[in-house]
């Protein structure tokens, strides 16, 4: 391996290519190719069939085509910008060709009677069928030309001063020197290709660039090829092991505390609350239990659909942080739901005697400076924040765990600097991890390969399943007074208000505007608002209010998506339910059906819908399972968009598709156990050739 490290492509810039000059590099850095073998792991979009000539008789408009044809008349039609038109016909049918850059001697070469080749996109015309710039080929065949007659074409993502003639043309050229000995080097044993039926790295990279003769256009990219299996897989396998070497630094360079106690204040906590821990509570509580006894750091994902009640499990691991002598933090990615979480533990840990601190950025600098202090000095036993929590001016006194609440929605950067913070202690403290959006599986073992995961998979006893209905816009008025009777017989109602555009100040005015129409439409009925830009005291007043009654119709932005429970609202209206993803669709509904009356959720769109706003809407009428709206979020939007984008950060594969290649990541976990432990030496070289310098948990 070492002898041929010179002529190896991952080592050799694309400048190395004919062709491929300063500027024609940066083009290609656009893409994020920087090496030759950078560019031959750039997937094909789609293949375009070169092979089979199509009858121009049975051409119709959309389709990509290669036709045969002679040529009846070939003008040149003057005017503002003059265009070349060539008539073509076949015996079948006439086909024009369109050209509006042309030269002369291009112009001569469309004799009468001239046999001509073309590619392109059919498109209507005036009066026959079109093609507009094909790429073409006049006369006898000439390989010069570059028009390839038989196969298939691949057909790649581009970008501006770089077009796809050029990207063939580059691709040949890598394509000829990976066939160079000692230019790729296959990073999977031979005896694990054997097993698995994959074929080399090499041959499967020659295959989806230059599939042979007879290859089906529609099969290449399906899951069923071994080429495209081969590159899946071992990316999939890549960045399972990225992760599970930070899995393995984490538990190998540092302790953690043991919080071994289940003492007087534990009990006193359980003997307080008014209801008991559901099964599925108690199970997970005891895997937290079990992870927190022991000197490695507990890394575990806590996941359970809206109202499972995860926050009570976390308030029982951080009561015995705190009953070993420890500090917890418990950190939420928004000021509304830190507060609720500051709220709850207060209420739950005050009468304990034990001081629950509150650092966010809206704090007044007295007040700030009074908080930091109490943390710095141990007398916040447990302290509840947003993203200031991670802020270098905070100082724990002996941080032994770290709660994160909807981890998808902060950067990874982010939670390992929270952990850091228990540097100063000589150990590292214990992370629980919480989301109320269900991973579905094939998520949960790529993107959280270094996390045990816990399901709190049973709701508690007398939650009833909330009825579903989509409602076109134009019957506001029914809505409106489906509000008026549900507040008039007691229950209270959520009306969200929801703004394509990421804006909180145009949210805050649209919740405004419709909480002012609602009150006048409903004099009768308290009507609240709640928005982001609202201080935090409003916020928590209000939101007060509503939870204790006093406000029967709460007008509100998505910021009470989580963490909101009241028991006595049975009503939730969505509007423009159309614009948003399933996942949230699914958080905001679950602020509903808290209670034992019967709950409805009203999903108010905007018509026309699209096909899948339409599909969207169909599956939350369907079900109340959070796990198989989350399975369906991941098939509809892809795993960038349903983690987020600060989450997944370098989530972006190259070749592998989640829901496509769902059914190779179990033999992926395996064999990541069996090179780690048996070939550890090809852990490494796998990671750099896929993540590279974008290994997603790198310390920080």
């Amino acid at each position: 391996m070492a002898s041929s490290i010179g002529k190896r492509l991952d080592s050799r810039p694309l400048s190395d290519l004919p062709g491929v000059g300063p500027r024609m590099a940066e083009r290609l850095a656009r893409l994020r190719l920087v090496t030759i073998l950078d560019l031959l792991l750039h997937m094909p979009l789609r293949y375009e069939d070169r092979g089979t000539v199509v009858p121009i008789g049975s051409l119709q408009a959309g389709q990509s085509a290669l036709i045969e044809a002679r040529v009846e008349l070939a003008q040149v039609v003057r005017g503002r910008r003059p265009r070349l038109l060539v008539r073509v016909s076949d015996g079948t049918g006439q086909l024009t060709l369109l050209f509006f850059n042309f030269y002369a001697n291009q112009i001569n070469q469309f004799q009468k009677g001239a046999r001509v080749r073309a590619f392109g996109e059919v498109r209507p015309g005036m009066a026959t069928l079109s093609m507009t710039h094909p790429d073409i080929r006049v006369g006898e065949p000439e390989p010069s030309t570059g028009l390839q007659d038989s196969g298939l074409v691949p057909v790649y993502s581009a970008t501006e001063g770089l077009n796809q003639t050029q990207l063939r043309k580059f691709m040949s050229q890598a394509l000829e020197l990976a066939l160079e000995p000692g230019a790729l080097i296959d990073l999977l044993p031979a005896a694990l290709r054997s097993r698995l039926a994959l074929p080399s790295f090499k041959d499967a990279l020659l295959t989806i660039h230059a599939p042979p003769q007879g290859t089906q256009a529609e099969s290449i990219l399906s899951s069923k090829t071994p080429a495209l299996q081969r590159l899946a897989f071992e990316e999939l396998l890549a960045h399972h092991l990225s992760l599970q070497r930070l899995r393995q630094q984490m538990q190998t360079t540092s302790l953690a505390p043991e919080l071994v106690t289940d003492g007087p204040l534990l009990e006193r906590f359980l003997a307080g609350l008014p209801f008991q821990l559901t099964a599925a509570q108690q199970r997970v509580d005891q895997e937290i239990s079990t992870d927190l006894a022991m000197s490695r750091a507990m890394q575990r994902l806590v996941q359970g659909d809206v109202g499972s009640g995860k926050t009570v499990v976390a308030a029982l691991a951080a009561l015995r942080a705190v009953e070993s002598g420890w500090q917890a933090a418990v950190m939420a990615p928004t000021e509304l739901l830190a507060e609720q979480h500051y709220r709850n533990f207060s209420q739950w840990l005050a009468p304990l005697g034990l001081e629950v601190g509150w650092l966010s950025g809206r704090l007044g600098a007295r007040q700030r400076e009074q908080a930091l202090a109490a943390v710095a000095s141990g007398q916040a036993a447990v302290v509840v924040g947003t993203h200031a929590l991670f802020q270098d001016v905070v100082q724990f006194h002996r941080l032994g765990l770290v709660i994160v609440d909807e981890q998808h929605r902060f950067g990874v950067h982010q939670r390992l600097a929270l952990r850091e913070k228990g540097g100063s202690s000589g150990v590292q403290p214990h992370q629980l991890i919480m989301t109320a959006t269900p991973i579905p599986r094939t998520l949960a073992m790529t993107a959280y390969a270094d996390l045990d995961i816990s399901v709190i998979d049973e709701l508690p006893p007398g939650r009833t399943p909330v009825v579903t209905v989509a409602v076109s816009s134009s019957r506001r008025q029914e809505v409106i007074e489906r509000v008026r009777r549900a507040c008039n017989d007691g229950q209270q109602a959520y009306w969200v208000c929801t703004l394509i555009e990421e804006s909180e100040l145009l949210e805050a005015q649209a919740a405004e505007a419709t909480a002012e129409r609602l009150a006048k439409a409903l004099p009768e009925l308290r009507v609240g608002l709640v928005h982001g830009r609202l201080k935090s005291a409003e916020k928590e007043a209000m939101m007060a209010a509503f939870a204790g009654g006093d406000i029967d119709l709460l007008v509100a932005t998505t910021v009470i998506e989580v963490g909101v429970d009241v028991p006595r609202a049975s009503l939730m209206i969505i509007e423009n339910a159309e614009r948003l993803g399933l996942a949230q669709l699914h958080q905001l509904r679950g602020r509903v059906g808290r209670g034992a009356v019967a709950s409805h959720c009203v999903l108010l769109y905007q018509p026309p819908l699209s096909a899948q706003g339409r599909q969207r809407l169909g599956i939350m009428r369907e079900t109340n399972d959070g796990f198989l709206i989350a399975q369906r979020d991941l098939e509809l939007r892809g795993p960038g968009e349903f983690l987020g984008t600060r989450q997944t950060g370098e989530l972006r594969y190259r070749v592998a598709d989640l829901v496509r290649d769902a059914h190779l990541l179990p033999q992926v976990q395996r064999v990541a156990q069996e090179l780690l432990q048996e070939q550890p030496e090809l852990v490494s070289p796998l990671i750099d050739r896929w993540v590279g310098m974008g290994e997603r948990y790198a310390q920080v």
